[in-house]
């Protein structure tokens, strides 16, 4: 027996003794058990039972070996096959580190925080906001006040937030817009002590009594505060703005239906420095209001004479008188709204005829005024107008046009749109208007081709034409227009640009 153990596969009968009594736990050996090979798939007719791995493959006439615990050899193994790797991941990463210094090659990672600085003051409001989440050195670079410069914040105050306004005086920022309004504004104006601009448009619920909260102290910083909208404010708010924001440079009041005369008495009283002035829609405000304003009707020392900017659109108490008193009133006076004014006539024209200073005037639908009030304009050698517009205005014809061609010259944005003009008072103004870049002829039903020709042939300088309604214009007119080098924007329909 012990010969025939010893013939089969190289081992004797010592050698399986001892490997059976040194085996320290033996296994549990299964026939069916996938991992065990029998001899007969080596062509031998009985079985032995071997430990193997079950997916090897023994070859045909191979030697058995004895089941070895090789499970910590295979640990170590593998665990150097892991420090080998990431060995050579560190040297490849070294290898790329110096190939990118010699390529010079930079990441934003490596940029100074004054090229980052850079980067950040061309992108929109709130793309410098989602910059400043992304890690601390970009929310460091972004919150830089040379950033933020002339930036507005849109707020909604609903709650308190003892973070906001210290992060906005980090950041410099000193523009602010009130998009709704729940709690007082003294938290926004205690917070922001160098406030430069106050945006509260729209914020229904404003009162008289909010804003002698908010305005209870000097802010010598204040230079714009836009009320527009806020239709529940008085003359009550205009006395406290007047006596705590001495520097105030703009202030709109559009739609704020409960101001008075005596608003612009305090005005007058306390806005020396006041430039820019909207009372649209104030319908209470008269001649004599705007003679407080300019301090005619005033005691010595009041009118707010360094005005340049006054809207008075659709006040319908103004008139002519009112225009009168801005003449002799306001000598700075550069831009005027007068648009839907019905009581202005062209007697109001040839007062401000005499304002050497006036740039701006718009007359849309001042139904009162007429040829001879754009003659009174156009009388003055030379007249300082740049901008007219008095569309709407149906007594003006082909004979303003003639007084428009002679005396003002120096136009550079005409608005004529639904008066009544024909090709022969398009032609006039399209010979003496060299400057022009700005016409608006639209609804002008009796314009044609012709009219066309003329501003082709004469302004070289023009950049815009509405031509909306003018049926009798063929496309013919507009292939002339098209070829013209200087235009940019011609105007062919009430939504649609061409």
């Amino acid at each position: 027996m012990a010969s025939v153990l010893s013939g089969w596969y190289g081992y004797n009968l010592f050698n399986i003794a001892n490997f059976i009594e040194y085996e320290p736990y033996p296994k549990r050996r299964k026939l069916d058990k996938p991992g065990y090979r029998g001899v007969e798939a080596c062509g031998q007719a009985d079985y032995e039972l071997t430990h193997k791995d079950p997916h090897s493959r023994i070859p045909q006439g191979g030697i058995y070996r004895p089941y070895v615990d090789n499970s910590h050899i295979h640990h170590h193994k593998q665990k150097a096959k892991k420090d080998q790797h990431k060995q050579k991941v560190v040297e490849v990463v070294e290898v790329e580190e110096e190939e990118a210094e010699v390529d010079g090659r930079t990441t934003i990672d490596n940029l100074f925080p004054e090229v980052l600085c850079l980067i950040f003051q061309k992108l929109d409001r709130q793309s410098k906001g989602r910059a400043a989440q992304v890690c601390s050195r970009w929310r460091d670079a972004v919150y830089l006040k040379s950033i933020w410069k002339g930036c507005e914040a849109r707020l909604h105050l609903r709650r308190s937030n003892p973070t906001l306004f210290p992060s906005l005086v980090r950041r410099g920022i000193k523009r602010v817009q009130v998009l709704s309004l729940r709690k007082s504004l003294r938290e926004l104006v205690t917070g922001l002590p160098n406030l430069e601009s106050l945006n509260l448009s729209g914020c229904y619920n404003l009162s008289d009594a909010a804003l002698d909260t908010a305005l209870n102290r000097d802010l010598p910083n204040l230079k714009e505060l836009n009320l527009s909208l806020c239709k529940d404010v008085t003359d009550n708010s205009l006395g406290r703005i007047a006596t705590h924001c001495k520097n105030l440079e703009s202030l709109d009041l559009g739609g704020c239906t409960k101001v008075t005369n005596t608003g612009l008495l305090l005005i007058s009283w306390g806005l020396k420095r006041i430039r820019k002035l909207n009372l649209r829609s104030c319908w209470q405000i008269s001649d004599h209001g705007i003679g407080h304003l300019t301090g005619i009707n005033s005691q010595p020392g009041t009118g707010a004479r360094a005005l340049e900017d006054l809207c008075l659109q659709d006040c319908q108490k103004v008139t002519d008188e009112a225009l009168k008193h801005i003449a002799e009133g306001l000598p700075s006076i550069a831009r005027m709204n007068l648009s839907f004014c019905l009581s202005v006539t062209d007697t109001g024209l040839k007062s401000l005829s005499r304002i050497p200073t006036l740039d701006d005037l718009n007359l849309r639908s001042c139904d009162n005024v007429s040829d001879i009030g754009i003659g009174f304009l156009g009388s003055a050698s030379p007249s300082p107008l740049r901008r007219l517009d008095v569309s709407f205005c149906d007594r003006v014809t082909d004979s303003s046009m003639a007084h428009v061609g002679s005396g003002m010259g120096g136009l550079v944005s005409l608005s004529l749109s639904a008066c009544q003009i024909t090709d022969g008072g398009v032609a006039r103004i399209s010979k003496d208007l060299g400057q022009l870049e700005v016409l608006n002829i639209g609804q002008c039903s009796r314009v044609t081709d012709q009219a066309i020709q003329s501003i082709a042939d004469n302004i070289k300088t023009l950049k815009s034409i509405d031509l909306y309604g003018c049926t009798k214009i063929s496309s013919a007119g507009f292939e002339i227009l098209a070829k013209m080098e200087s235009l940019k924007i011609i105007n062919r329909g009430l939504w649609h640009q061409f």
